[in-house]
């Protein structure tokens, strides 16, 4: 299970940079994100046939990311960092995600989600430098 720091961090933010790699170019883009703390997973919209990084994610379901809290203030710096496996979402993720965006029914949007297998944290709020780490139990 994610630690509940990990947790309030990644549920009190909404936007996530998503990492794609196609023939060894790499490729990203920001995405709105809803977060599932029981599964460890982000679920996204995106249409795969006409985004770079939907197509990528498809061909190559390996795919990392971060979301980060913009600061100044070295004592206040958050942020992570994912590796993690694109897949479509499953229906009780896409109830979360509509959930947290309810306007985004009206666009019918399909969703994926992004199965965490590694999260890097890091909470200078916790002490300068204060890292914790998820790993995937499968």
């Amino acid at each position: 299970m994610i630690d509940v720091a990990i947790s309030t961090f990644l549920k009190k933010h909404h936007l996530l940079t998503l990492a794609t790699s196609h023939e060894n170019l790499p490729y990203c883009t920001s995405c709105f994100y809803a977060f599932i703390q029981e599964s460890a997973t982000f679920v996204i919209a995106t249409d795969t046939l006409k985004t770079r990084h939907g197509k990528e994610a498809l061909h190559n379901a390996q795919v990392a990311g971060s979301v980060a809290l913009e600061t100044k203030l070295v004592g206040k710096i958050q942020g992570a960092q994912f590796t993690g496996l694109f897949r479509s979402a499953k229906e009780e993720e896409i109830k979360a995600y509509f959930r947290r965006f309810p306007y985004a029914l009206a666009m019918n949007p399909t969703l994926w989600s992004i199965e965490i297998k590694y999260l890097k944290f890091t909470d200078n709020m916790l002490g300068f430098g204060k890292k914790l780490e998820f790993f995937a139990s499968n």
